[in-house]
């Protein structure tokens, strides 16, 4: 792995690895979150600073674009009660849209803090680096440093979009969505900066909607 893609690929990297490996030697979700959003977190600042400015183009209409997606993710559950115990979104490959945090975890004021931190300030940041900055551009070309930023190919924006609403478990349908919304928004602004605002609006919507309504589903 070239060190171009190493600063674009190992954040996320690093931060699913960590999320399938830490159960398995016993590490619960009090320590695990905690530990992957901050071991990303380092690995970016070695390798990832300074990839884009923090500076959107078009802040507000990024804003409103997280919110909409926001809307978009929670609508069919708030429409139609029970519309994810289908086995559409509950079966072997997606898992089941269940919170991993206990009880205990939910007024666990440190872990509520690095959880919604986590959210809204790193996963942003290396999912878009993962997702738009580097797999949108590396599948037009394998040297994708010589592709701009919100370059558009349709086989590279569907393959992206799906791949992302896949990450997502349960929640592929939404994530398909939310992955179409912020490749058309790479592809309008060619920023980095205004993808990681909307996601970042929308995983905070969301984390408040968890906190104000109770819904620890979302938070897998």
């Amino acid at each position: 792995m070239s060190r171009a893609t190493a600063a674009y690929v190992a954040p996320f990297v690093v931060f699913v690895l960590l999320m399938s490996f830490l159960p398995l030697l016993g590490v619960g979700p009090e320590f695990s979150y905690p530990a992957r959003s901050m071991a990303a977190l380092a690995v970016w600042w070695v390798l990832s600073r300074g990839l884009f400015t923090w500076r959107p183009r078009q802040a507000l209409a990024s804003v409103v674009l997280g919110v909409f997606v926001f809307a978009v993710w929670v609508a069919p559950d708030v429409l139609w009660p029970g519309y994810r115990q289908n086995w559409l979104f509950e079966n072997a490959l997606t898992g089941a849209a269940r919170s991993t945090a206990g009880v205990s975890l939910r007024s666990d004021l440190v872990f509520l803090g690095f959880r919604v931190l986590g959210s809204v300030l790193v996963v942003p940041v290396i999912e878009e680096l993962f997702w738009r900055g580097w797999l949108m551009r590396w599948l037009v070309r394998s040297e994708f440093e010589r592709v701009p930023l919100g370059a558009y190919a349709p086989r590279a924006f569907w393959v992206t979009a799906v791949l992302f609403g896949l990450e997502h478990g349960p929640y592929w349908d939404v994530g398909l969505a939310a992955g179409v919304a912020y490749n058309w928004w790479m592809v309008r602004t060619k920023s980095l900066a205004d993808c990681v605002l909307a996601h970042g609006v929308t995983n905070g919507c969301l984390a408040g909607y968890v906190l104000a309504g109770g819904d620890w589903s979302y938070w897998l």
